[in-house]
């Protein structure tokens, strides 16, 4: 089946199928860079179940998404700066002061494309790219106890909505951001020694009492598994990994009604 994404003036048909084949060739060159410079990194949530259950993309999605320690993710950052190709940008708080810091930690862009996301409140701030692109998301050490846990992972949950507010009326809220972002990197380093990992503190949209957070044994080392005509990596027990991440269902199809792309309003190729 093919999902439409968009009907053009001219009658001709941009399909998600159309938005794989730009995102695979991102995650090609994405892993490449990785592999050069040894950064581990694994396949996240939607991209993940694609690639266990599908061997690559789901049909119907229009995203990719990847993510990394945050230890692994400073590097990232280095070595994007030298080696990331010209038809690309990267965008990220460390580099984009006006990126918001709600949404992934950061977003590889494919130049000269266009996409306008369906969440207009988180709606892209960089003005140097509106491409198609992968996200990338930064897991931190948690800590189960809830005592440990909530103190910071509350205040950012009470910072998000005056974050989102203040950028909405069209001021780039600074002070807050960076306290925000503090906040998750305070969380990782006090937490350095435990066996659990998940998304770091700025990942917002999930409840604050049941965060996604996984046993580090259960993701690193990653494996490569096959995903399209690639070979790239997921959790090292993706069992397991998916049952936190997705549900403990997931290897079961949605209903036909529920397979549509979410993400894209429109799109240019």
């Amino acid at each position: 089946m093919k999902y439409v994404l968009k009907v053009n003036e001219d009658g001709s048909e941009i399909y998600v199928h159309d938005v794989h084949k730009v995102l695979l060739k991102m995650l090609e060159d994405i892993d490449k860079i990785c592999k050069k410079h040894h950064i581990p990194y694994f396949l996240n949530g939607g991209s993940a179940l694609g690639a266990i259950r599908h061997k690559g993309f789901i049909p119907w999605d229009d995203d990719a998404d990847i993510a990394m320690m945050y230890e692994d993710y400073v590097k990232f950052i280095d070595v994007l700066k030298k080696d990331l190709s010209s038809e690309y940008v990267f965008q990220c708080f460390d580099t984009h002061k006006e990126y918001n810091v709600l949404i992934p930690a950061m977003k590889i862009r494919k130049k000269d494309t266009y996409i306008k996301e369906a969440n207009s409140l988180l709606s892209n701030k960089c003005k140097d790219s509106d491409g198609i692109f992968v996200d990338v998301f930064v897991y931190d050490y948690c800590n189960k106890n809830k005592v440990y846990d909530l103190p910071l992972r509350l205040l950012n949950q009470f910072l998000m909505p005056w974050i989102v507010l203040i950028e909405n009326i069209g001021l780039n809220p600074i002070i807050l951001k960076k306290w925000f972002v503090n906040n998750a990197r305070l969380y990782g380093k006090l937490n350095k020694d435990s066996e659990y990992i998940g998304f770091d503190l700025t990942w917002t949209f999930k409840s604050a009492w049941n965060p996604f957070i996984f046993k580090k044994e259960h993701i690193y080392p990653v494996k490569y598994v096959e995903f399209e005509h690639l070979q790239l990596p997921v959790a090292n027990n993706a069992h397991e990994y998916l049952t936190v991440a997705i549900a403990p269902t997931y290897h079961q199809l949605p209903p036909k009604e529920k397979r549509n792309p979410k993400h894209i309003v429109d799109i240019k190729l």
